[in-house]
């Protein structure tokens, strides 16, 4: 089964599942990703040695909530509303937003987060979210797959020359390992609730 890519993700534990009422829902779970995106985003969580934005933990939660085409649909969309110019990422302002932004210092991290959403929506589809080792190993891929691309950027963007990792990893590995485990924590839980509620 944990092979299989047919499991279930949690969007799909409820609601509509078929025809125009599982469309209404899946626009509406959309519409509600991005709200949530923009919002985690400008929470700052006082933390040594830098503070935590919860824009990384919302990524992955829908991520692994809404599966890989869902999740694609709505990492997208909260992209197309930041590239308009709205102030929806965690270093955006009404001075500096939209592709402007993008392309800046972020620009490698928020390619980071379509890469990352895509990578636990499959891990959701094989089942990985419904236990905590699984979530959390899931949720170290798509850390990486944030990172990956936003060192290179930074480095492109820079240079090579600069201290691309102090700038762009090690003061964030502290609270990214702390929102690892409240994802690796929440969604399974979130199952067993589904299934108490079923039962």
């Amino acid at each position: 089964m944990a092979l299989a890519m047919t499991d279930r993700v949690l969007s799909e534990a409820f609601g509509a599942n078929e025809g125009t009422a599982r469309r209404i829902k899946q626009a509406a779970l959309v519409v509600l990703g991005v709200a949530v995106l923009a919002i985690a985003a400008k929470i700052k969580v006082p933390m040594w040695p830098v503070p935590v934005t919860m824009g990384t933990f919302a990524v992955l939660t829908i991520g692994a909530a809404y599966g890989p085409r869902l999740g694609l649909a709505t990492i997208l969309g909260y992209m197309a509303v930041g590239a308009l110019g709205f102030d929806v990422f965690a270093g955006s302002s009404a001075e500096k937003a939209g592709l402007e932004y993008m392309m800046g210092g972020t620009g490698g991290y928020l390619l980071g987060y379509v890469l990352a959403t895509l990578a636990l929506g499959l891990a959701a589809r094989r089942g990985m979210d419904r236990s905590v080792l699984g979530m959390g190993a899931a949720m170290l891929v798509g850390n990486a797959l944030i990172y990956v691309p936003g060192l290179l950027w930074l480095g492109q963007l820079y240079g090579w020359d600069k201290p691309i990792l102090e700038w762009g990893l090690t003061p964030f590995l502290v609270g990214d390992a702390l929102k690892l485990v409240l994802a690796a924590l929440i969604v399974p839980g979130a199952w067993k609730l589904v299934g108490r509620a079923r039962g």
